[in-house]
């Protein structure tokens, strides 16, 4: 067995973070508004609704804020890269200039939250810099800033960029900000509760109907509304289409001990291979956060060795020390480039989408509540044309490439280990028992669980991820827990039980 990766395998927010214990909805009820997701775009929508005299009700399938969002880095930022040269290059400058504006008035709007509501999340205004250490991608940078500058954006190029080793140059942007996003998260949670309105928790979805009123289901009982919205990073529901529109992407963050207090300042390269860069302070302790190593989700991948090359990229250029917390996170990257806010699809009525975040949903993802607020509300949004989820989508970029396979059912099937025996303490896999593919595995204190290994989104065969001990899906990145709880979808439905092998 190779060695395991150093830190706890858990999100740094999630271990830092208290339980939350909402109930379950265990009877029919009806509200103006049934949210299907309890992370950054569900409950900013929620709360933005509730304040504007609107009753919810927010259905999350686990417990709030524990999928992307509480696996996020923790940035509040409207420079996210090179975005502005890329879109002006596949959408015009208007789009550009939207697209900054949209994200300027988010952190704007979750700052302006945190105070109403005085959620303790460590909220703090800082610096972003996106850096270059090559003469190439120093062009690139100051390309960046000077359109972003033109755009009306907070920005500016500089040589005085505060990381312990050398750079050429890189964008600023001033007045961004950083926040422990599970603890914001569960702040808006709190807000939404009461006064007519409901967040309910271990209540999945399982399926919706348009209508008048249109209805959400769930095992238990059913939510009826005016509206429905689907926020949950990779829709459900719509038969295929967002699969086809978005690809998941996954990446990887350590988080350090550091003897340094938090700088005000965030950071991410252009260079590859790409690293983020976030220093913090929770519960009196300092850390330093570094992440990268991101590849299509449906690409296979080393985990536990992108782990350790993040570790050494901590210590030897930020010099930090114990590795405390390692986790990975998949995010829906848009086709085009942009978020997808609006209706599930022409067909629908009532039914809405927020999905294709494009890593940066603190800020895509509290943008499309604002449009979908006052889509609800009757209400003129000068973003909500780009963000479209009905347009017309063309390609841009590096998406069609990094797109997960059309693989479905037993076309792809992998080959897996014949031998019905269970795998070493601390592992995984497929073994063939009694003629179903079975996911075994073996905890460390030698307990034996299995379950199908037959993804229940389309039929592809899981695979054992030995560094975040979950699941994956080879084919559409749905990702489960040893026991086959879902963790990320597309997939909503859990594994089916299995028999473990003699």
């Amino acid at each position: 067995m190779s060695e395991q990766p150093a830190g706890r395998p858990v999100s740094l927010w999630a271990a830092t973070s208290g339980p939350t214990s909402y109930p379950a909805l265990g009877e029919a009820i009806d509200v103006d508004v049934a949210v299907i997701g309890g992370g950054i775009a569900g409950l900013t929508t929620a709360l933005a609704l509730k304040r504007a005299g609107q009753t919810v009700a927010v259905l999350e399938a686990a417990r709030v804020g524990t999928g992307v969002t509480g696996n996020t880095t923790g940035k509040v930022t409207s420079l996210h890269r090179l975005a502005y040269t890329d879109l002006a290059a596949h959408h015009g400058t208007e789009a550009a200039r939207l697209y900054g504006h949209a994200n300027e008035a988010a952190i704007e709007h979750v700052a302006a939250t945190v105070a109403d509501e005085g959620i303790d999340c460590g909220f703090r205004r800082v610096a972003n810099y996106t850096y270059a250490e090559s003469d190439r991608t120093l062009a690139l940078v100051r390309e960046e800033a000077a359109l972003a500058a033109k755009l009306g954006l907070p920005a500016s190029f500089t040589t005085d960029v505060p990381l312990p080793f050398a750079v050429k140059g890189a964008v600023r942007f001033d007045n961004q900000a950083q926040i422990h996003a599970l603890q914001y998260v569960q702040g808006l949670a709190r807000a939404v509760d009461g006064d007519g309105s409901f967040v309910f928790e271990e209540s999945p979805a399982t399926g919706f109907r348009d209508g008048v009123p249109a209805v959400v289901d769930t095992e238990r009982a059913t939510v009826r509304a005016r509206e429905v919205i689907v926020a949950t990073n990779v829709p459900f529901g719509d038969n295929g289409t967002f699969d086809e529109r978005c690809y998941l992407h996954r990446s990887y963050i350590v988080a350090a001990r550091s003897g340094m207090p938090p700088q005000d300042a965030t950071f991410v390269s252009v260079d590859e291979p790409m690293r983020s860069i976030l220093t913090t302070d929770v519960d009196g302790v300092s850390y330093v956060l570094a992440g990268g190593e991101g590849h299509p989700a449906s690409e296979p991948a080393d985990s536990a060795e992108r782990y350790r090359r993040l570790t050494a990229f901590a210590g030897d250029r930020l010099g930090a020390g114990e590795i405390a917390f390692r986790w990975s996170t998949q995010d829906a990257m848009p086709a085009d480039g942009v978020p997808y806010v609006g209706r599930l699809s022409p067909d629908f009525r009532h039914v809405h989408v927020i999905t294709g975040l494009r890593k940066w949903g603190l800020t895509n993802g509290t943008a499309a509540a604002l449009i979908l607020r006052d889509t609800f509300l009757g209400r003129r949004n000068p973003w909500a044309a780009l963000f479209d989820s009905t347009r017309s989508v063309r390609f841009t970029g590096g998406a069609p490439a990094a797109r997960a396979p059309a693989m479905h059912g037993q076309d792809a099937v992998r080959p897996e280990a014949p031998a019905p025996a269970s795998p070493q303490p601390g592992q995984g896999r497929v073994v063939d028992v009694g003629g179903a593919k079975t996911a075994v595995y073996t905890s460390t204190s030698g307990e034996v669980s299995a379950v199908s290994a037959v993804c229940t989104h389309l039929g592809c065969t899981v695979e054992f991820n030995a560094a975040d001990v979950t699941w994956d899906c080879p084919c559409h990145g749905s990702r489960f827990t040893t026991d086959g709880t879902v963790i990320q979808g597309p997939a909503t439905r859990n594994l089916d039980p299995g028999q473990a092998p003699a």
